[in-house]
């Protein structure tokens, strides 16, 4: 499938809102269009100087027009890419394009796989001291708190690339784990620190019977 592309360096997962700030003339173009023919584009993800998956997204919503044409804009992701060719100029265009293959994705996430997240996810919140919104089992999967649980942007996408809600859960459980260690050290460590220079009881050794 041929589309129209909007290259940037963020990552949406399907599902997600998107916002955007339109000010540069192909991108005023390719909004123009959205609207006229109600056709979608592709926001491919630029990382690592190369663009090679993205989010198809749809145009929801034209928030504000000012006058020199820039535009807020709302749009909803919807499915991953992969870019098999790209086009500096789509059809005569100002935007870019390119054709893009969709990734099947396989819904495969059991619910204990699930919950352990969403535990992982609040035991996070919890020792970082911030507030959490329980989220339903039935309702939550993968993409729902993605950008909320400390994810480099590497590891974002990496999730991305993912088919399987199965691997993607598995590699957030991993995440959280890895994440909820480090911090534990860190508060163990801390208290360790604001011990030092304090008065300590230390409890008698009986070294009866002791052997070296």
């Amino acid at each position: 499938m041929k589309i129209p592309l909007f290259p940037l360096r963020s990552i949406f997962f399907p599902g997600e809102t998107v916002p955007l700030h339109i000010f540069e003339d192909r991108y005023k173009q390719l909004i123009s269009d959205c609207r006229k023919e109600a056709i979608t584009f592709g926001i491919p993800v630029y990382i690592n100087d190369r663009i090679e998956f993205g989010t198809e997204v749809q145009l929801v919503e034209v928030v504000t027009t000012y006058e020199d044409g820039e535009m807020d804009v709302v749009c909803v992701a919807r499915q991953v890419f992969e870019i098999v060719e790209f086009e500096s100029h789509l059809g005569g265009k100002l935007y870019a394009g390119g054709t893009v293959n969709f990734l099947d994705t396989v819904n495969d996430g059991e619910e204990s796989a699930k919950l352990k997240v969403l535990e992982g996810i609040e035991e996070l919140y919890d020792l970082m001291d911030v507030p959490f919104t329980p989220v339903p089992l039935e309702k939550f999967h993968s993409y729902v708190l993605a950008h909320k649980m400390g994810l480099s942007f590497d590891q974002e996408y990496e999730l991305l690339k993912m088919a399987k809600e199965s691997e993607r859960l598995e590699f957030l459980r991993t995440h959280l784990q890895t994440t909820i260690t480090v911090l534990k050290e860190v508060d163990r460590t801390k208290k360790t620190i604001e011990l030092n220079g304090h008065f300590k009881n230390f409890d008698p050794l009986d070294f009866d019977g002791l052997k070296s």
